[in-house]
């Protein structure tokens, strides 16, 4: 645990000292798409560290200088299969971003979608010596919490306090300098497959750019998308992408829940590529330009030639009925939100206070995917655009950019993680598992 802390702490240091040089690029690593985003930060100055709770708090303003996404390669499920692929794409999107910026990035901040997360809840208590908490008393908090033995292969993406108490005064964000004596924390713990993350550092490193973070899509995606009201209250936010499904669940401006299904809008493109004997470039059309999840009696009627699709009259004049293409869409759809369920059960969504629920990313603009997602999943659904930042060109404001944007503002506004405080060293945890939603039941 304590390799990990240092590894962490790293590229800590490097995203610091990025900020500080005044740019930095993030990079959404998708499976259907890969965007990256160069920012611009008014310098050190803005940087606050006194805001929060550990020293990665701070705020820094900052605007979109460069723009540029491809087409994926090399990926499945959100996870690198063929690294030359990948590495040619990502140096691709790289250098047009840094082209269209007119400066040069050393230093990325990159997102994975898959590698099977896992969320874990934690629980430490300790008793303050001096009857008022201190940073160190936080640090050594953090420290006593219990861990679980996360299994072989598992490495540790986020881990965030997401809850205080002094004495069972619960709900503190930042319990410094209260009286008291004694100080509990709650803390999220979302691990994911250590290989597939090792990969992913190894191909960012193979196109010659230092690593400075990497974070979790579902994460950065509900950033981007759950307006304020919705991250305090309790959101979950689902980003519909080509190769896997993200679920994040927030509540007091914290994620406390997250979780991925391997189906995305790639094997709904495969299905309609099958059913109909097309390639795979006119199924993606026909599922962009006519696709649907609800039918109605003009659909029958309302006819695509397929011929029209592939430029080649002479050879397909077949054509089929736009209800026979949601008849294909549909269920694979439904299999997806039916995962989707699953999951938020799992997570004890139907606890929350406000059980909204917001889609994103590309496959969230079918058409009827709001009203199938009230249908089986509850009331509370809309579709959830990225929030607008300075810079960001109108091309880049589509839902399929959730995740690129919210990891621009995990940037500029850093939460605490566990390896931000000087924990003592025989303090680092290693003992039994408490669910990541339990204090959220106690207290709201």
């Amino acid at each position: 645990m304590r390799d990990l802390c240092q590894g962490q702490r790293a590229m800590r240091n490097m995203r610091r000292q990025a900020m500080q040089r005044g740019v930095i690029a993030v990079l959404d690593i998708g499976t259907s798409k890969i965007a990256c985003l160069v920012l611009q930060f008014d310098g050190p100055s803005q940087f606050r560290e006194t805001d929060g709770v550990g020293p990665m708090a701070g705020q820094s303003n900052f605007r979109v200088i460069g723009t540029a996404h491809t087409r994926s390669r090399g990926l499945r499920y959100g996870e690198i299969q063929t690294m030359a692929e990948t590495e040619r794409a990502i140096r691709t999107v790289i250098q047009s971003a840094q082209k269209v910026a007119g400066v040069r990035v050393d230093h990325v901040i990159a997102c994975i979608s898959g590698a099977r997360p896992a969320s874990y809840g934690l629980a430490g208590e300790i008793v303050l010596s001096a009857g008022k908490v201190t940073e160190q008393d936080v640090a050594r908090v953090l420290g006593a919490c219990d861990v679980p033995e996360f299994g072989r292969g598992r490495e540790v993406l986020h881990a965030q306090p997401v809850n205080f108490a002094v004495d069972g005064r619960s709900g503190l964000s930042d319990p410094r300098d209260h009286s008291g004596d004694r100080l509990a924390c709650d803390m999220h713990v979302l691990t994911i497959d250590g290989d597939a993350a090792g990969n992913l550092v190894h191909c960012i490193r193979r196109c010659d750019m230092e690593l400075a973070g990497v974070a979790s899509a579902s994460y950065a995606a509900g950033l981007a998308a759950l307006v304020e009201d919705e991250q305090e209250l309790g959101a979950a936010c689902i980003d519909l992408g080509g190769g896997a499904t993200g679920v994040s669940v927030f509540i007091k401006k914290h994620m406390i829940f997250a979780d991925a299904v391997r189906f995305g809008g790639e094997l709904i493109t495969q299905d309609i590529a099958k059913g109909l004997r097309v390639s795979h470039s006119v199924a993606e059309r026909l599922k962009t330009l006519h696709g649907g999840l609800e039918a109605t009696g003009r659909d029958d009627r309302e006819m695509i030639q397929l011929g029209g699709e592939t430029g080649d009259w002479e050879t397909d004049r077949r054509s089929v009925s736009r209800a026979d293409l949601i008849g294909i869409m549909r269920p694979r759809v439904e299999e997806i939100l039916e995962k989707v369920g699953e999951i938020l059960d799992a997570s004890g969504f139907d606890f929350m206070p406000s059980r909204q629920i917001v889609l994103t990313g590309g496959g969230s603009q079918i058409p009827g995917l709001d009203v199938l997602a009230a249908r089986m999943l509850g009331q509370n659904v809309r579709i959830g655009r990225p929030l607008r930042i300075q810079g960001l060109p109108h091309n880049a404001t589509a839902p399929g950019f959730s995740s690129a944007i919210g990891l621009a503002l995990l940037t500029a506004h850093p939460q605490d993680e566990w390896w931000d405080f000087d924990m003592p060293a025989e303090a680092y945890p290693a003992r039994s598992l408490r669910r990541a939603y339990r204090w959220f039941r106690n207290n709201w």
